[in-house]
């Protein structure tokens, strides 16, 4: 999926496994395939998951991530993943890698759950308790989405070139260039900051779609409220994104920079893993289409 990406055998995991984390040893292990795009997952046991990245990161990094991560699980009112132990990069493997908890459900699909009402409300009462953590005076860290709009028009611009033959770029353009005026966030609020189904885990409870977990909440900290609202559009179909306006109280603004952030997100993803990763791919595609046949974004470019 990316250049440099790191190479991985079965047998160098267990070995680092067996190394660094001693009472693991001769647990089993199974590769987990996954739509994600930054780590190798794999199974240790049944209660622990090793995440190995894909294109290498520093033991920093890691130990950031894993401070974060836990802050998320304890912020979170549905399972999170805790990390377990991070280790630093090696011969075997040039990049710090760590293990974290394991957390049972089934990927959100962004077609089946499309009118699930019961999970629109789980995603409410998520978001919704995320923007109660106090973000203990820390600010926007200035990585990724989260800040201004503006700052993303050069990658939403040669996202454009890249997918003429996926999405109509020209009217994606013009929504753009209308959303990316928008006021910025006065303040900051705790967020997940990549809340796409791939991170969401669902499992039916008695005939209802409901929210069993939620994965990578390593990047967890304070980012534009709006946010958050990405979810909204990545998986649902106008009338039950109703129900996450409704149930969150954005003001207009706010919920049109969540599908600012969304159609950038998805912007990026449909050309970029068109052929490494079709299911990610897909996604962007179904949410740029979202975002460009909702009635009221259309008024803004019309």
């Amino acid at each position: 999926m990316h250049e440099g990406e790191l190479a991985l055998e079965p047998g160098v995991a267990a070995q680092l496994i067996a190394r660094r984390f001693p009472e693991l040893r001769g647990v089993p292990l199974r590769p987990v395939s996954t739509t994600g795009t930054v780590n190798r997952i794999i199974r240790v046991g049944d209660a622990l998951v090793a995440r190995f990245p894909i294109v290498g990161a520093s033991v920093d990094e890691l130990v950031r991530e894993a401070a974060a991560l836990d802050e998320f699980a304890a912020s979170s009112p549905f399972p999170a993943p805790r990390s377990y132990g991070t280790a630093s990069a090696s011969e075997e493997f040039d990049s710090a890698w760590a293990v974290q908890t394991w957390i049972e459900g089934d990927v959100a699909d962004p077609e089946r759950s499309a009118t699930s009402e019961q999970l629109a409300h789980d995603l409410v009462a998520l978001i919704s308790a995320l923007r109660c953590v106090d973000v203990r005076g820390r600010v926007f860290d200035g990585r990724g989405r989260g800040g201004s709009l503006g700052d993303h028009d050069e990658w939403v611009a040669t996202c454009l070139m890249r997918s003429e033959h996926l999405v109509d770029t020209a009217r994606a353009a013009r929504l753009w260039a209308a959303l990316r005026e928008l006021p910025s966030a006065d303040t900051a609020v705790m967020s997940h900051r990549d809340l796409t189904p791939f991170n969401l885990l669902i499992a039916e409870h008695e005939g209802a779609t409901r929210l069993a977990g939620v994965l990578d909440g390593g990047d967890f900290g304070p980012a534009d409220p709006a946010l958050d609202l990405v979810a909204a559009w990545h998986l649902f179909d106008a009338p039950v994104r109703r129900i996450i306006r409704a149930g969150v109280c954005p003001d207009d603004a706010e919920w049109h920079r969540g599908a600012a952030w969304a159609l950038q997100q998805a912007l990026g993803l449909g050309w970029y893993y068109a052929r490494s990763n079709p299911a990610m791919s897909a996604l962007g595609i179904s949410t740029v289409e979202r975002v460009l046949a909702d009635a009221e974004l259309s008024a803004l470019v019309d």
